[in-house]
């Protein structure tokens, strides 16, 4: 298997790294034992367990990155971050300031949710969340679940979705730092500084604010191909200023109950780098987006058998678009939107018993949108839709011995009207969904899993109401995940610290997909599509120690992350004429693998994603086809202590092999890069 031209980098590296740790799996289950009687030994006895990793004992597929990893493999946004998640792939526009999306498990990403401490982050108008705006300052973790993760008192809006994002902010400051100060400099002109703050208030609260800016004009080099023809082109119009701020306040009330609030501002001005269609790299379109939020979430044990937990939120978002072209008359095009949501949420826990437990979560959301933009040619008033939208969701969690049984059912009741144009009807929907987890072994954990989820997603107010492309008549579209899988965990004291392997097998069916068709004369949004999904999620991770601690130094350790996915998504609608093919950037291979050195010294971080080819269309002819590419990142990095304070250093290597490739056909990805980063923490 070919990863790229002339070269075999390939899927045989990840297999070697699990072949070459399998035999620490048959030495792991030997034991001694003392029967018959109590012995006295005379000195101190350690008693150890194997410690079960979230991703392993998990009825449903997850999988996390924390901070610590996150800065040693030098990433630099939260896309980066997803990049190394099995069963997860990000949409790259290329550039600073190209957009990107996550999808899980190839449903799309309005069938993800991305939830920010607890609450979902939401946009109605595009249904899709830009996560390469989430800088990873202020992040602890990051966390993937297929389904939904096996938080009980979650709300209604992550049973509904086919997989969440989990975002977790970092509540203190690294080392007990109350101050953070970091600038970052490097290619294409990348200057970005930020500021991080953390103060307890009294015993009861504290808060945290951090803010950022970024500078970068986004010129990089490329080589352009048409047919035997090669010539070195730079890329324009990828340009990005940005600024965010967020502030949190972490407070824990007289009753122990907790409430955790969040402001978060997000302002930026970009360019649209354009698509490079043979000699044509003029783009002059641009955008200014704006997006706050205000959110708030309480957490009550009102007593030893009910929990309560609930979120309230309020969202804006106004952004700009414009394009300059003498195809518009005055020569410009100008579109602005501005979109608002009001969001109350609440969770009730009832646990009758240490096995069994209840929940019952509501969610109703309130969204409107306001825009310049009308439907159709023959109205000269935008719709300025408003829609209504209620979640309910019972869940129930069964829990004894080795088995682990979850059951959810969720109802979701649409409404919507408009200023204008035809009103899309009402819509109502149940979507049942159940997961089971058994442990199979009592010394090293194997878990098997089993899980089924129904869910469909609402037509978002572009599919509906866009330009001459809108249909008011659309239905949701409906997603039916299947999965199957293993996860085992174990350790070897002084030689293998923590080892565990996962493999997942899963089957989606997705029905009434929303696509562009086209029609007599226009391009319109149709439910046109049946799609088969099904495929195997393998992951690794495993920690030995190298040198052992001493007095003056700390120790050398070595951490090894592999993924690898392997996937068909083909057309089963019949009357397609691409019937039976494979979707568009669908690769049928790809991976990661990380390596992270610890040493007193200094810490190394070694990365490689990995996709197959693709096809940009459901053709899969040369014409559309996508090379097979490699991206390897190299990061370098040490802690200077000084006596008050605390100076990090780190330096990062993007794109190592200075390899061109096209996530999004024509869109070509930046060569090799540089970023020096310095932090100062008081």
């Amino acid at each position: 298997m070919q990863w790229g031209d002339n070269r075999r980098l390939s899927f045989h590296t990840l297999l070697y790294i699990i072949a070459s740790l399998l035999p620490c799996i048959s030495m792991s289950g030997q034991t001694d034992t003392i029967a018959g009687r109590v012995h006295n030994i005379g000195t101190e006895a350690v008693v150890s367990a194997v410690r079960v990793p979230t991703s392993v004992s998990s009825s449903r597929p997850t999988w996390q990155i924390d901070r610590e990893a996150m800065e040693q493999l030098g990433l630099q946004n939260l896309a980066d971050a997803v990049k190394r998640m099995a069963g997860a792939s990000v949409k790259d526009y290329g550039g600073m300031g190209g957009l990107k999306t996550v999808s899980i498990r190839n449903l799309g990403a309005h069938h993800t949710a991305v939830s920010y401490d607890g609450v979902t982050i939401s946009n109605i108008q595009a249904g899709q969340i830009d996560i390469g705006r989430y800088t990873l300052d202020g992040i602890e973790s990051v966390a993937l679940s297929v389904g939904e993760a096996d938080d009980w008192l979650q709300s209604a809006r992550h049973y509904a979705s086919a997989g969440v994002l989990s975002i977790k902010s970092r509540r203190q400051g690294p080392d007990g730092s109350p101050l953070e100060v970091k600038v970052k400099g490097g290619s294409f002109g990348l200057i970005s500084p930020s500021l991080r703050y953390w103060q307890p208030l009294g015993r009861r609260t504290t808060i945290a604010a951090n803010a950022a800016y970024m500078h970068a004009d986004g010129v990089y080099p490329f080589i352009l191909k048409n047919g035997i023809e090669r010539t070195h082109e730079r890329r324009n119009n990828s340009d990005i200023d940005s600024w965010q701020g967020e502030a949190n306040l972490y407070h824990t009330l007289a009753d122990s109950s907790r409430l955790d609030m969040k402001l978060y501002w997000y302002r930026s001005r970009r360019g649209l780098p354009g698509a490079v269609v043979l000699y044509n790299r003029r783009s002059t379109e641009r955008m200014w987006d704006e997006d706050f939020f205000a959110q708030a979430l309480y957490t009550r044990q009102i007593n030893k058998w009910l929990s309560l937990q609930s979120r309230l939120k309020y969202s804006h978002a106004w952004n700009r678009y414009q394009d300059t072209d003498v195809k518009y008359e005055g020569g410009r095009r100008t579109d602005v939107a501005r979109q608002n949501e009001y969001y109350l949420s609440a969770t009730l826990g009832w646990q009758p018993t240490r096995s069994l437990r209840f929940s019952l979560a509501e969610d109703v959301a309130i969204g409107n949108l306001r825009s310049n933009i009308t439907i159709s040619d023959n109205l000269t008033d935008p719709p300025y839709p408003r829609r209504t939208t209620s979640l309910t969701a019972i869940a129930a969690r069964y829990s004894h011995g080795p088995f682990t049984i979850n059951a959810d059912v969720v109802g979701t009741y649409a409404t919507e009207h408009v200023k204008a144009g035809t009103q899309p009807a009402d819509r109502h929907r149940l979507s049942p969904s159940v997961a089971a987890s058994m442990r199979i072994t009592d010394t090293n954990p194997l878990y098997l899993r089993l899980m089924y989820k129904s869910t469909f997603r609402m037509p978002t107010f572009n599919d509906l109401y866009y330009i001459r492309m809108g249909n008011t008549g659309l239905r949701p579209e409906n997603a039916h995940e299947w999965g199957a899988g293993l996860s085992w965990s174990t350790r070897l004291p002084h030689v293998v610290r923590h080892l565990s392997i996962t493999a997942d097998a899963y089957l989606n069916h997705v029905t009434d997909k929303i696509v562009a068709f086209p029609t007599t004369y226009v391009w319109k949004m149709s439910n046109y599509g049946k799609v088969r999904i099904h495929g195997i999620d393998f992951t690794l991770a495993a920690e030995t120690p190298l040198l052992p601690a001493t007095a003056r130094m700390s120790e050398t350790s070595l951490t090894l992350t592999a993924a690898y996915t392997m996937q068909r998504a083909i057309d089963r609608d019949p009357r397609s004429a691409t019937y039976n093919n494979q979707l568009p950037y669908t690769p049928r291979h790809s991976g990661n693998i990380a390596a992270m050195l610890r040493t007193p010294w200094v810490n190394v971080g070694y990365s490689i994603v990995m996709q197959g080819r693709r096809w940009s269309s459901s053709q899969t002819i040369k014409q559309y086809e996508l090379k097979a590419y490699d991206e390897h990142t190299l990061s370098l990095s040490r802690d200077l202590r000084l006596r008050h304070s605390t100076i990090g250093l780190q330096a990062t290597i993007n794109n190592l092999t200075n390899r061109q490739y096209d996530i999004i056909q024509y869109y070509p990805m930046p060569g090799r890069s540089f970023t020096m980063a310095a932090t100062l923490k008081l």
